[in-house]
């Protein structure tokens, strides 16, 4: 896979181009700020964008805005915000946009290479990857919603995992129930959310993320306390 790296620390970035060489990608480019992405996307026709939250100049928000950018400008191309922030309302944004795969890690919870590269795998085949905690912050922050409010425990349970990207089959043996019964809950949830059922991962993703979006305040938070160390 064809690469782009926009990281301003320059241990992790060329880490991060050691790292993807030796698993077989190629990194076409490594910036130090997101100034050139849009200009050298266009020109390498990169497969994925691997992008930190704050860069230079104001070390604010610009990566993500560039993430968004690009994906607004390049419908296919893939998106990773790899950062030690959850920027919720562009966070929301990014993943509810059409386009292609969409992947947010946060850097202190990669703590395994080869679940890292695993994610990076997975994007590859279309799939929308979060890290739990973002996934955890974003339906937080919107649990005050009415619709949300309908949901049991167990359904709210169901719904995280959804939003991880987790099949039927993985939720159902991380629950400890059948299949029949997680699709019991996902009809219940998608009722009370007055949201379309689909059985294709991403697109569960996508409606779901999409509900939770809207009226989130601007402002990063920072992550929490490491689970197990794994990136789900």
């Amino acid at each position: 896979m064809r690469i782009l790296i926009v990281e301003d620390s320059v241990l992790l970035r060329e880490g991060l181009v050691r790292l993807l060489a030796d698993a077989g990608h190629e990194v076409v480019a490594a910036l130090p700020d997101a100034s050139r992405a849009g200009e050298q996307t266009g020109a390498l026709d990169p497969d994925l964008v691997i992008l930190d939250v704050r860069l230079p100049p104001t070390f604010t928000d610009e990566g993500i805005r560039a993430a968004l950018e690009l994906r607004r400008r390049h419908q296919t191309l893939a998106v990773l915000v790899l950062s030690q922030y959850v920027e919720e309302r562009y966070a929301s944004d990014l993943i509810a946009q059409p386009g292609g795969a969409v992947g947010y890690l946060l850097k202190d919870r990669v703590t395994d290479v080869s679940e890292f590269l695993e994610s990076i795998e997975r994007i590859r085949q279309g799939a929308t990857v979060l890290d739990p905690e973002v996934v955890a912050q974003l339906l937080t922050r919107r649990s005050r919603d009415e619709k949300m409010l309908r949901l049991t425990e167990r359904e709210r349970a169901v719904l995280s995992l959804i939003a991880e990207g987790k099949s039927n089959g993985a939720i159902s043996r991380l629950l400890f129930v059948s299949e029949g019964a997680v699709e019991k809950h996902i009809t219940s949830i998608f009722s009370k959310l007055d949201l379309e059922q689909d059985e294709h991962g991403n697109r569960r993703v996508l409606a779901v993320l999409a509900h939770i979006d809207a009226q989130i305040p601007p402002g990063p938070v920072g992550p929490g306390p490491k689970q197990n160390g794994t990136i789900r």
